[in-house]
């Protein structure tokens, strides 16, 4: 390891590091030949004489088109003593994948400090990539180091992105750079077995500094018995390539042609293939493989023949005519697939041989596109883009290659470069089919970011096209029908929609039929009729349970998803409790990762609703965090929303801000079911802030139909015409008191609307025994926060009248209840209210007043501690409690936080030192 000190000693650090409990993050980064793969392996030695448990993953080229994750098989190759055989890892699953290989290392990690190293990570598949951007953050408390090697010219954007985001997470940087002359005149002398005379300075400058080229040019100078003439050229020296041929010169004319072939088919390629492609069988080609196994050119790894540096194979490679190689690309795809070989060996040579791509390859290119996409969206949009690129512009396939693209990036942070590539196809010449398929995509894209009214323009441009085939319309209409119920036009979309629902039900696909009862479930339940809303949607639920693939249909259209939301609107806000975990339980179990940030925001708002503030918060983050990890945007705005005003409410107005501020730049105002969450909390924050007009003003889009109020649940409505009042907008409030009664009238049998109803009258008419009717109603149910507001509201109007005592009497109560749910702004308010009537207001009682120490410490979060220091992995932790994975990567993150300790190891001896003072344990 010449000239390696500075990164060996921050490699030392990063294992001292992690071995006094800290995860650690280095990425190694390097030109091809300066001793990537080297030190790594170093690393590796390093981590075992230390008593690190050491995973080694080595990708391949061939890799980057594979849809299924290397890493599972590596933890398992390394010797796991729970490996329970090793695990089918479903293509389309990668949450399911990532908490897999979690578990797996956090198990691992108990016993002994994990060191995952993969080398050349820039040619990990697309779910390994997946896996090594997401999981070094989070299990950044966890025992375990990373370490990955990267090629700095790979030129590969998916790589690119993780080595990014990874340092921007705190991930350290070590670039190899050339070795100095001194190192390199150190590793001549070690060749060579003595000090190099001054003849060879030019050769060892040929090497710039590239290990691997200096040795392999020394080497080639003691076989040759004369110095190499070199110009170098990079990025591999003449003089390489020169002593490279002149050992391929020495070879048998087959031994030369077998290599050719290899460069060709990857660093690691099958004799088999080889041979075919040689129109000769394997055992002819024996004296051959002899001759470059004992020539040092190649060598056997596993089941295949691999040349020994893949500068070699390089050098062999660009010694072959462009036309040549493509040539052979072309053959070798025809040659693998024709042997069965998996289709992401076989699409690699379709991508490099160019040319046109006949019926067999597109058939082969849309399956991998398919495949990658299902795990990593970006990556498969990315090959379908390449892939596009080598046909004529308006050849029909480029057209089905770009919309493919375009459907893949819909749901990540590359949206607006979908649209984009939408917009620019659709100014072309396009069959009807292709142009109807294409404004699907476009409708999906602008209803994904809120212009629902350009969706629809989209979905009826497309509708009129003739002779579309039926899949396709049907497609067309339902989207269209959820665009329009977005719109809060749902008589529209029950009007226009009919024939979506007669082809749904007489269709054979169930994902049909339930996708249609969902769909008149929220026709239903977005014109106030709660209880025909909640029989279509246990009826979807139902029926998906019986169908396991019906659960693979995308949010909203989710049954139990859709469920739990109509039952939060309910009295049955335990069951939608119970809905959401069962079903986000069963998603991760299945591995139905997209849907894991919609379970979450859909938990956080249903825990909100019953005053829980701080679980309410964890859930939102961890949807945050999930969709992070996915890269998932859409459920990311009503996250917000949640953090925004749960902040509000426990007075930290600064943080209500940012989450707002964050949440405007990915949605708009407009869009349900977001709008409505955004300008709730919108509104709440304008209030606090005393802005109160400003806020009034927002309140005015809730009284103009049911679809905008019953886009948050019930509790939050006294809410609204409260903001109203204090702004001076009566007639917002009474447009809200209106709308309240067009639901009751609706739907009588919900308590909580009738709740909701009394209330709403109470505010807005000043009548107290309609303020005292409500919090009779509320008390029979589990809205706190709801029965705090009313009991401050009578508080407030019997204050007005005089009847102080019982005034004070309802505020000490709402003051209590507000209490428990930790919300400190509310508080405070009810002390000035109390202090008018000129009663002494308690104050500095909330729990949650402190934001670090034991104290502060959430009830949920006290459940989490123990677990940890017994030892549970987080998914442990997860099943013991029936929480999500995710949930309990959260509730960590705050105690860490609170705690002021950065691992699971400092957790554990913060506890002890509690037992030994004799504290009182969680």
């Amino acid at each position: 390891m010449r000239g390696r000190d500075r990164e060996l000693a921050a490699l030392r650090d990063a294992h001292a590091s992690v071995r006094d409990g800290h995860g650690a993050c280095v990425l190694v980064e390097a030109a091809p030949g300066v001793g990537l793969t080297r030190i790594l392996r170093e690393t590796a030695r390093l981590g075992r004489d230390e008593g690190f448990d050491v995973v080694r993953v080595a990708a391949d080229e061939l890799d980057q088109y594979a849809s299924r994750s290397a890493l599972p098989a590596a933890l398992h190759d390394a010797g796991d003593p729970d490996r329970r055989g090793t695990p089918e890892d479903p293509a389309d699953q990668p949450a399911w994948l990532l908490d897999r290989i979690a578990d797996l290392l956090e198990r691992r990690a108990r016993r002994a400090p994990v060191s995952v190293v993969v080398d050349d990570a820039q040619w990990a598949d697309p779910a390994t990539l997946a896996a090594l951007r997401a999981l070094p953050v989070r299990l950044a408390e966890a025992r375990i180091l990373w370490v990955l090697g990267l090629q700095s010219a790979s030129g590969r954007p998916a790589a690119q992105r993780v080595r990014d985001y990874l340092e921007d997470n705190g991930a350290l940087r070590l670039l190899l750079r050339p070795l100095s002359t001194s190192a390199v005149t150190q590793i001549a002398e070690d060749v060579l077995g003595r000090a190099p005379d001054a003849a060879l300075a030019p050769l060892l400058r040929d090497a710039r500094g590239n290990p691997f080229l200096a040795i392999e040019l020394l080497r080639s100078l003691e076989e040759s018995g004369g110095l190499a003439q070199s110009a170098g050229s990079p990025p591999i020296p003449a003089g390489f390539r020169r002593s490279v041929l002149r050992r391929l010169g020495a070879l048998p004319e087959g031994a030369m042609q077998l290599l050719r072939i290899g460069s060709v088919l990857g660093r690691r390629f099958d004799l088999t293939a080889a041979a075919r492609m040689l129109g000769s069988r394997v055992a002819p080609l024996l004296p051959c493989v002899d001759s470059a196994l004992d020539a040092g050119l190649l060598a056997a790894e596993g089941d295949r023949l691999a040349f020994r540096h893949d500068l070699v194979r390089r050098a062999v490679y660009d010694d072959l005519p462009q036309p040549v190689r493509s040539a052979l690309h072309r053959e070798a795809g025809e040659v693998l697939s024709a042997a069965g070989a998996p289709s992401a060996e076989v699409i690699r040579h379709v991508v490099l041989g160019g040319g046109p791509l006949d019926p067999e390859a597109m058939r082969t290119l849309g399956k991998v596109v398919r495949d990658i996409g299902a795990t990593v969206p970006e990556a498969g949009a990315d090959l379908a883009l390449d892939a596009a690129d080598r046909l004529p512009p308006h050849d029909p396939r480029r057209v089905e290659l770009l919309t493919e693209a375009a459907h893949q990036l819909v749901g990540t942070r590359r949206v607006n470069e979908a649209l984009r590539l939408v917009n620019a196809m659709l100014s072309d010449d396009l069959t009807p089919v292709h142009e109807a398929a294409l404004r699907l995509v476009a409708a999906e894209i602008h209803q994904a970011t809120g212009a629902d009214a350009t969706a629809l323009t989209h979905t009826r441009a497309a509708l009129a096209l003739p002779d579309l085939p039926d899949d396709l319309r049907t497609q067309l209409l339902k989207t269209q029908g959820s665009v329009l119920v977005a719109m809060g036009e749902p008589a529209q979309a029950e009007a226009t929609s009919s024939a979506l629902i007669e082809a749904a039900y007489r269709s054979q696909d169930t994902a049909m039929v339930v996708s249609a009862m969902v769909f008149q479930s929220q026709v239903a339940f977005y014109r106030g009729r709660l209880s025909l809303a909640l029989e279509f949607a246990e009826q979807a639920t139902r029926r998906s349970d019986a169908e396991p693939n019906t659960l693979r249909l995308r949010p909203p259209r989710v049954p139990a998803l859709w469920l739990a939301t109509v039952l939060t609107a309910t009295d049955r806000l335990d069951d939608a409790e119970r809905c959401l975990g069962d079903g986000q339980r069963q998603a991760e179990t299945l591995g139905l990762g997209w849907s894991l940030p919609y379970w979450h925001v859909h938990r956080a708002c249903a825990l909100l609703e019953r005053g829980a503030l701080d679980d309410a918060v964890v859930e939102a983050e961890a949807c945050l965090a999930v969709a992070e990890e996915l890269e998932v945007v859409r459920a990311v705005p009503p996250a917000r929303s949640v953090l925004a005003d749960v902040a509000v409410r426990q007075g930290d107005l600064s943080r209500a801000r940012a989450q707002l501020g964050a949440a405007r730049s990915t949605v708009s105002f407009e869009h349900l079911p977001y709008g409505p969450w955004l300008t709730l909390a919108e509104a709440a924050l304008l209030d606090a802030e005393n802005r109160c007009e400003e806020a009034a003003e927002l309140t005015r889009r809730f009284g103009a139909g049911p679809q905008w109020l019953l886009a948050v649940p019930p509790g939050h409505w006294p809410r609204l015409v409260r903001f109203a009042l204090r702004g001076g907008e009566h007639k917002a409030a009474e447009a809200v008191q209106r709308v309240v009664e067009h639901i009751l009238g609706e739907d009588s049998g919900q308590t909580v609307v009738r709740a909701v109803h009394a209330h709403v009258r109470g505010l807005v008419e000043g009548r107290p025994e309609l303020l005292e009717e409500a919090v009779g109603l509320y008390q029979q149910g589990p809205r706190p926060l709801a029965l705090a507001d009313a009991h401050e509201d009578l508080g407030d109007a019997l204050g007005r009248h005089g009847t102080v005592p019982a005034a004070v009497a309802h505020l000490r109560e709402a003051q209590s209840l507000l209490h428990r749910c930790g919300a400190a702004r509310d508080q405070d308010r009810l002390r000035h209210s109390m202090t008018r009537l000129g009663v002494r207001a308690p104050g500095g009682t909330r729990r949650s007043a402190s934001t670090s120490g034991w104290e502060s410490l959430s009830e949920s979060e006290l459940r989490v501690i123990p677990l940890v220091a017994e030892g549970l992995t987080n998914r442990a932790i997860a099943e013991r409690l029936f929480l999500s994975v995710h949930t309990v990567n959260t509730h960590l993150r705050h105690v860490f936080a609170k705690l002021g300790i950065n691992s699971r190891v400092e957790l554990t001896r913060f506890l002890m030192e509690r037992e030994a003072a004799g504290a009182p344990q969680p």
